[in-house]
């Protein structure tokens, strides 16, 4: 017969495990995903087998290499949301500037246009899942377009980059949107893993495993509950256009821009190829992009001095908002598409009409 301490703990505790998968893929930040994976097993450990972790790949069973260093990580299956609680998405690391294939916008790209968004979105429509992210690993999302309108955060240099996509950037070390968590930068991994633990076996399980890690979280966590603070102080100033491209001199007309230009755009996954059509209706200058099927509007298309700029959503090979910066000389056009911080796509293109 239990004692009565016994059964006083044991009521404490569930009834049955629950199951974290962290999804690794090819150029994973090693800590994003090992950091997590820890504080789960020393959970486990503390709550005597209260939650179980696996590493797995939407690949299935595989040695995964991971990022900095191309270290090698067993993913033991793929992921299984008939039988997970939590599904942990990490981000990527590499080299933030250039067009490499294992640079971060290149390997978040990949994993955008991959199967990990269709874990997420399988995931985000069920009420017994939760899906959270670290670092870039909301970006990833993000350009599958499963976070418009939704609170987020990532890691502080792709915060820019998570606006484009229609997520609502939260400075924050996490930010618990119910069964979306996304965690800022690397070490936020290890935050959000706790964070989970707190919520889902209590603050004494979570306590206990950062007295063995003899680790402390900071920051609050932020949630869209309670009041709403009053915004206090001056708005951060609207980014300023910036072009990365030597402009020539002279003024332009709307008559040096109107047409079908067909361009190209080389981002880090590839060139794109876009066709636009500019033109002039009652004293406006309007526009549009094409690209396969789909067409878009060019929004807030201004012509000021030697530059022509707008603002474009684009929903392939990701989802993200753009802006442009391009000249025109003639029939050739040159400038750049940026999102955010992450470094400017070069566009080039010539008038065809």
């Amino acid at each position: 017969m239990l004692s009565e301490a016994s059964s006083s703990r044991d009521q404490d505790r569930p009834s049955t495990s629950l199951l974290a998968q962290i999804i690794l893929f090819d150029g994973f930040d090693l800590l994003d995903a090992l950091g997590p994976y820890e504080v789960f097993q020393a959970a486990a450990l503390v709550s005597e087998g209260s939650i179980k972790v696996e590493l797995v790949s939407t690949e299935g069973a595989r040695m995964v290499p991971s990022a900095p260093g191309g270290l090698l990580i067993e993913a033991s299956g793929h992921p299984d949301l008939d039988i997970a609680d939590l599904i942990v998405i990490p981000g990527a690391a590499g080299p933030l500037d250039g067009d490499k294939s294992d640079s971060i916008p290149a390997l978040l790209a990949r994993e955008a246009a991959g199967d990990i968004p269709k874990i997420g979105r399988e995931a985000l429509a069920k009420q017994d899942v939760t899906i959270a992210t670290v670092c870039g690993g909301s970006l990833i999302l993000g350009m599958a377009g499963l976070l418009e309108g939704r609170p987020a955060v990532t890691h502080h240099m792709g915060m820019g980059m998570l606006a484009t996509t229609g997520a609502v950037p939260v400075k924050a070390r996490i930010v618990d949107d119910g069964r979306l968590v996304t965690g800022g930068g690397v070490t936020s991994g290890i935050d959000v893993a706790l964070h989970l633990v707190e919520r889902e076996l209590g603050p004494r399980i979570a306590h206990a495993v950062e007295t063995l890690f003899e680790y402390e979280r900071r920051g609050t966590v932020w949630s869209g509950q309670g009041l709403a603070p009053i915004v206090l102080g001056p708005t951060e100033p609207a980014e300023l256009p910036q072009s990365g491209v030597n402009l020539p001199p002279t003024k332009l007309r709307a008559s040096d821009v109107e047409g079908r230009w067909d361009v190209t755009i080389s981002t880090p996954i590839g060139k794109q190829s876009v066709i636009y059509d500019i033109s002039m209706r009652d004293g406006i200058v309007t526009g549009a992009a094409t690209q396969g099927s789909e067409k878009v509007p060019l929004e807030e298309l201004v012509i000021s001095g030697n530059r022509v700029t707008w603002k474009q959503r684009i929903t392939k090979p990701m989802k993200l908002n753009l802006r442009f910066n391009v000249s025109v000389d003639g029939d050739a056009m040159i400038g750049t598409a940026r999102a955010g911080v992450l470094p400017a796509s070069k566009l080039e293109g010539h008038r065809l009409i």
